[in-house]
C-alpha cells in the first residue's frame, strides 16, 4: 500500500503536514477527515515504506523557479491582490512538495501577524540573505511590489549569467572527458592486442611505441594505484581548497587563469555591481549592502576587497580606493564608483557597470566558444593521433620488410 505526504488544516486553521498510508488520494482524504482535518494537498511518495522513514521533504526550489515565483508575486501585488491571497494562490500551484510545505508554514506565520521577511527567513536554503534583506527593505519603505519586481529582474539576469558561464564551460569539459575516455579505451583494450602481435613478430619498436606499451602495461597492472593516486589528489585538493589560505589562493588563481581568467573577472564585477545596485535601490543601507555583497560574491579576493571598502565607508572614507587596490576591479570601474559616490548617483552608475559587464561576459563567452572548439579538436588529434601513430609505425616497418622479401 503506498504512502501519501499530505498538507492539511485543523479546526483552528493551523497547518498540519505528515504522511499517511492509503490505497489512493480519496481514501487518504477520508482518513484525514475522520481525524477532523481538512485536506489541502496530497503527493504520492516514491519508494513506499522506505521513503516514509525520511520524514517531510526538505524545502528546495530551483533558482529559476524561485525567480518565476517572485515575478508572479510582484505582478499580483502590483495588480492590487492582497499579499496573503497572492501567496496562497502561488503556494497552491507550487509543484515541489518541500517548497509548498515551507510556504504553508510561512503563510501560517503571516496569518499570526509576522512580516513576510520574518516568515521567509526560516528557510535560508530557499530564500537567500539578499532575498530577505530586499524584502525587509521593501516592507520598511512600503514599496514591496517595486522591490519584488527589482528582485525578480535581479534573479532573471543572474540566471542568464549562469547559463552563459555554463555554456562556455560545457564544451571543453565534455571534450576533455571524451579525449580521456578514448585514450583510456585505447590503452586498456586496443594497445595490449598490438603488443602481443609485436612480441610474436619480434619487430624492433620505436621509442614512442615502447613508451605507449609501457604506459598501457602500467595502467592495466597498477590500476588500483592510479585510482588511489587520483582519489588522494582529489581529497587533498578539496581539503586544501576548504582551508582559509587555500580557498583564497584558489580564488586568486581562478581570476588569473589563461583564457578563462578574464571571464571569471568580468562575471565577478558584473555580480558585484548588480547585487550592490539592486540592494541600494531597494533601500538597504550601504554598510549592510556591502556586507551582503561580500558574503555572496563567491570569491574570497572580491570578498576581502569589498569588506575593506565597507570599513573605509564606515570610517567616512571612499569606496573606490580599496576596490582598486585588489587589482581585480579595473580603473574604469573604480573611477565610476568614485564619481557615483561624489554625485549621489552610485546606484545608477553601478547599474551601468553591470549592464556593460553583462555584455562583456556575453561577448567573451562567444569568443571563448569560437576559440576552444579548434583547440579541443587539435588536442584530440594530438592525443589520439599520437597513439595511433605509435601503434602503426611498427606495422609499417613490418610491411616494408615483407615487401623487401
Amino acid at each position: 500500500m503506498p504512502y501519501f505526504r499530505y498538507i492539511s488544516k485543523d479546526a483552528a486553521g493551523k497547518i498540519i503536514s505528515g504522511k499517511i498510508k492509503a490505497n489512493n488520494k480519496e481514501q487518504a482524504g477520508a482518513q484525514l477527515k475522520a481525524k477532523g482535518l481538512t485536506p489541502v494537498s496530497f503527493e504520492k511518495m516514491k519508494g513506499g515504506f522506505f521513503a516514509s522513514l525520511l520524514g517531510d521533504p526538505k524545502p528546495h526550489i530551483k533558482s529559476e523557479a524561485l525567480g518565476i515565483f517572485t515575478r508572479q508575486l510582484s505582478t499580483m501585488i502590483s495588480a492590487g491582490i492582497p499579499l496573503l491571497e497572492s501567496l496562497e494562490i502561488l503556494t497552491e500551484q507550487a509543484d515541489d512538495a518541500g517548497f509548498k510545505l515551507a510556504m504553508q508554514k510561512a503563510l501560517e506565520k503571516l496569518r499570526s501577524g509576522s512580516d513576510l521577511s520574518e516568515a521567509l527567513s526560516d528557510y535560508p536554503k530557499i530564500f537567500t540573505r539578499i532575498y530577505i534583506s530586499m524584502i525587509k527593505a521593501g516592507e520598511a519603505s512600503g514599496q514591496l511590489d517595486t522591490v519584488l519586481t527589482r528582485l525578480a529582474e535581479f534573479m532573471e539576469s543572474t540566471e542568464k549569467l549562469k547559463r552563459e558561464i555554463k555554456a562556455a564551460m560545457t564544451y571543453p569539459v565534455v571534450s576533455l572527458v571524451m579525449i580521456l575516455g578514448i585514450a583510456s579505451a585505447l590503452l586498456i583494450f586496443i594497445v595490449p592486442k598490438f603488443k602481443t602481435i609485436f612480441t610474436q613478430l619480434k619487430v624492433p619498436l620505436p621509442a614512442i611505441t615502447k613508451g605507449l606499451l609501457a604506459l598501457s602495461d602500467n595502467i592495466r597492472d597498477m590500476w588500483f594505484v592510479w585510482i588511489g593516486i587520483i582519489v588522494a589528489i582529489f581529497v587533498s585538493f578539496s581539503l586544501w581548497k576548504k582551508s582559509n589560505k587555500g580557498e583564497k589562493m584558489w580564488h586568486h588563481i581562478l581570476l588569473k587563469l589563461p583564457i578563462f581568467g578574464q571571464l571569471f573577472v568580468k562575471v565577478a564585477i558584473s555580480r558585484f555591481s548588480k547585487t550592490f545596485s539592486t540592494l541600494i535601490q531597494s533601500g538597504v543601507p550601504i554598510l549592510g549592502a556591502l556586507e551582503i555583497v561580500a558574503a555572496t560574491s563567491g570569491n574570497r579576493v572580491i570578498e576581502d576587497a569589498v569588506l575593506k571598502a565597507r570599513e573605509n565607508v564606515r570610517k567616512g572614507e571612499t569606496l573606490g580606493e580599496p576596490l582598486g587596490a585588489s587589482k581585480v576591479f579595473p580603473p574604469m570601474v573604480t573611477r565610476m564608483i568614485s564619481i557615483g559616490e561624489k554625485s549621489g548617483a552610485l546606484e545608477q552608475l553601478l547599474e551601468k557597470i553591470s549592464e556593460f559587464y553583462d555584455q562583456q561576459v556575453e561577448s567573451t563567452v562567444e569568443g571563448l566558444t569560437a576559440l576552444i572548439e579548434p583547440v579541443m579538436i587539435g588536442l584530440m588529434g594530438v592525443v589520439v593521433g599520437g597513439m595511433v601513430l605509435a601503434i602503426f609505425m611498427p606495422i609499417l616497418k613490418i610491411q616494408e620488410a615483407l615487401q623487401k622479401k
